[in-house]
């Protein structure tokens, strides 16, 4: 049965955020407010400045444990970034978000290590190809690529078969077609467990997508379009491998879609959720109020609470 329980209204109603939150969401939004919006950037100059620790947001944080691993892909190697526990008992295979144009698997270290270390993980972050300059499909081939390549080595290489995958934003929508891929074209379906953090699932675009408008918190509606129309043309926005809101979804593993109210992107995680369960699936849906696109980065109770919900879901 599923783990799922019927959504509150209460939690979509502005005084159900907490103080902490509104804090947050304020700090952030006039952070943005300050500089040159997502969408009338390049790509090449954002990931300069993230790499350079120069923008808005901390520098990022490099952790001498983490090591590299390289696998072969369709058009060449791909870097895998990972950490090793002292006793691996599961393997979690994590695919970095950035709308499929920005990012990178050095980018959360300390996430990837909290994960290895609170569920005893080997965790494997692939640094996919990213659009403009590599578009659909050339992110998911390196996914699916590397998950293959997991699935037959995993216990030579770490000693366990127990394989989890999950990711933020385009990385959670990244782990859905990956794993629909992995059952349609090798015919496998061993991972057991989906982690699937405020995820990207209709790029032709769910109501909360196209209604959000200009208010800037991280995503707004004209930059998840820039994010969009640098991945894939919209002529295919509809097809499964595209969005997989829109495939069959039978014979997917257990899965949590963490959410927040705020985030543009809201129902994505609400109707992929339901249609999982409706595919057969077991699934929990965790949506909190007030929370805005990548919250769980954030330093507030409700960043915390979901961390913390997310590798109790993985151990479980």
């Amino acid at each position: 049965m599923s783990r799922s329980v019927p959504l509150d209204p209460s939690i979509f109603r502005p005084d159900a955020i907490a103080e902490d939150t509104k804090r947050i969401n304020e700090l952030v939004e006039g952070l943005l407010a300050t500089v040159t919006p997502t969408n009338a950037r390049q790509p090449p100059e954002i990931r300069a400045e993230r790499e350079a620790g120069t923008g808005v947001f901390p520098p990022l944080i490099l952790l001498p444990e983490a090591q590299e691993r390289f696998v072969e892909g369709p058009a060449g190697r791909i870097n895998l970034r990972v950490f090793i526990p002292e006793k691996a008992e599961c393997v979690y295979l994590h695919i970095h978000g950035g709308g499929w144009v920005l990012g990178a698997a050095h980018h959360q270290d300390p996430l990837l290590k909290l994960i290895a270390e609170n569920c005893n993980a080997a965790v494997l972050s692939v640094d996919y190809r990213l659009a403009p300059e590599n578009p659909y499909p050339a992110g998911p081939d390196d996914c699916e690529a590397a998950a293959v390549w997991l699935v037959k080595n995993c216990v030579s290489e770490f000693g366990t078969d127990k394989l989890m995958i999950g990711g933020e934003s385009a990385g959670a929508h990244l782990s859905a077609v990956t794993l629909l891929r992995l059952r349609d074209k090798h015919g496998c379906t061993d991972f057991r467990a989906a982690n699937l953090v405020f995820g990207a699932f209709d790029l032709s675009f769910t109501p909360s997508t196209r209604n959000w408008g200009e208010r800037n918190l991280i995503l707004n509606t004209p930059i998840i379009e820039w994010f969009s129309n640098h991945f894939v043309p919209a002529a295919r926005r509809q097809d499964p491998d595209v969005s997989p809101l829109y495939a069959d979804l039978r014979d997917m593993p257990p899965a949590l879609f963490t959410v927040g109210t705020l985030d543009p992107l809201l129902d994505d995680s609400l109707f992929m959720h339901d249609r999982w369960i409706a595919a057969g699936n077991q699934a929990e849906l965790a949506v909190y109020p007030g929370c805005i696109h990548g919250f769980t980065a954030f330093p507030n109770e409700a960043g915390r609470t979901a961390t913390l919900r997310q590798l109790a879901f993985l151990n479980r």
